[in-house]
């Protein structure tokens, strides 16, 4: 699988269904990172997964603490509207992890301070506008990867 979608916290069902469904479109892994704001078992999840759902491949994760501790030698980059660097520049490669934070407040503080040097944003070209969807900021972060690897 190319990429694998990381997701800290997911809020609301229907996105995370959305990036389901986008995450087997693409040949993705998906990563859920507790706690959610939602039940995996939601309606509103399932609709937007569609039937789609059971043919994922997931990886459930306890807390953010164990994602990191077991994926620590991996490479990842982060997706922030703190970020400084567009990501266009992400240097894409074969499992690349693309991680994510909630939708209300983005990722955490220790993080996005962590990790400034792999943090990245999609440019907004409005100041009328805080951030896009997070379901809409997954897709724009996938496909740029698969055009760059052109798969």
């Amino acid at each position: 699988m190319p990429l694998n979608i990381v997701l800290i916290e997911p809020e609301i069902p229907n996105n995370t269904g959305n990036i389901g469904r986008l995450a087997l479109a693409s040949g993705s892994n998906l990563h859920l990172v507790k706690p959610f704001g939602f039940e995996i078992t939601d309606t509103r999840l399932k609709r937007a997964g569609l039937d789609y759902w059971q043919h994922l491949n997931i990886l459930y994760y306890d807390n953010i603490d164990e994602f990191f501790s077991k994926n620590k030698d991996e490479y990842m980059v982060f997706l922030s509207s703190h970020g400084t660097k567009k990501h266009w520049d992400i240097c894409y490669k074969d499992n690349l992890f693309l991680v994510f934070g909630k939708e209300s407040k983005g990722l955490p503080q220790s993080v996005t301070e962590n990790y400034s040097n792999k943090l990245y944003k999609i440019p907004l070209y409005s100041k009328h506008i805080r951030s896009l969807n997070l379901a809409n900021a997954v897709s724009i972060v996938v496909y740029e990867g698969l055009r760059q690897l052109k798969l």
